[in-house]
């Protein structure tokens, strides 16, 4: 497949300290990409890189082969859109109207929407099971009922590009489960690439199709699930002991924790597995 998004040989520093290092990354057209790693190990960073955001101290990144520091904001717009993690109320706006901001980069300039832009919103929302949401203030709405909201906004843009920034981090379980068959709706019926950044493993595996994770800025491992998701990588990465199993269903590896018991009479029980739920 050909490549839509290009890292080659970027680095990144807000400051004094390098928060991305020589990283090279491609991203097939189609692809579903997790981005793994704990806090501070450059995810949000890379994100931002491949909006168009920030500038790499050195390096390039580019879009469809062009270079990104080169497009306007507009045009990249009309291509990539973007999931935050960071959730404004947008108080005084419906649901509706924030899924229809979606439509600004398609709607020329001093212009109002279309009909055909306000169906499309619509539509975005009831993809994202948030339609009898359309009317409700969105200082009303709880955080995970914005994250769809935010979901659905995005997806109004007809994006060729979704960037995720944990996108299922206000999420409940049931939710967490449509984001995923979500996902795989838009690989399938559209073909759409996904950059997901994503603490969640367990979550990352069973969705994506390769994973990169990073460790202080760098490339610590990259590949499948299978490659990536090993117990020797988790704990070096991490710092903590995990036992790394595969799904008797489809083989994708699940990632067991251990966490330690409560103690009982006075007594300290050994650290077990945490059981999955």
């Amino acid at each position: 497949m050909a490549d839509v998004l290009s890292v080659q040989g970027v680095s990144f520093r807000y400051r004094q300290q390098w928060v991305l290092q020589d990283l090279d990354l491609r991203v097939s057209r189609g692809e579903v990409l997790g981005i793994l790693g704990p806090n501070a190990s450059g995810k949000t960073t890379l994100l931002r890189l491949l909006n168009g955001v920030l500038r790499p101290r050195q390096g390039r990144v580019t879009l469809e082969g062009r270079d990104i520091d080169s497009m306007k904001r507009r045009d990249i717009a009309r291509r990539v859109a973007v999931v935050s993690q960071e959730l404004p109320s947008l108080s005084g706006f419906t649901a509706l109207e924030v899924a229809l901001m979606g439509r600004n980069p398609h709607v020329p300039a001093f212009r109002f929407e279309r009909p055909h832009d306000v169906e499309i919103a619509r539509q975005s929302l009831e993809r994202t099971n948030c339609s009898d949401l359309s009317d409700r203030n969105m200082s009303e709405l709880s955080g995970g009922e914005r994250q769809r909201v935010y979901l659905a906004r995005a997806l109004a843009q007809e994006p060729e590009v979704l960037l995720l920034d944990e996108a299922t981090a206000f999420l409940d379980f049931r939710h967490q489960l449509e984001f995923l068959d979500l996902l795989a709706r838009l690989h399938a019926d559209e073909g759409m690439t996904v950059v997901w950044v994503c603490h969640d493993l367990n979550l990352a595996s069973m969705a994506c199709h390769r994973l990169l994770l990073l460790r202080n800025g760098r490339a610590h491992a990259m590949g499948s699930p299978r490659e990536v998701l090993t117990a020797s990588n988790i704990e070096e990465v991490y710092g903590r002991p995990v036992i790394v199993d595969s799904s008797a269903r489809n083989g994708i590896p699940r990632i067991l924790p251990f966490v330690r018991q409560a103690a009982q009479d006075g007594e300290e029980d050994p650290p077990v597995p945490a059981t999955r739920r």
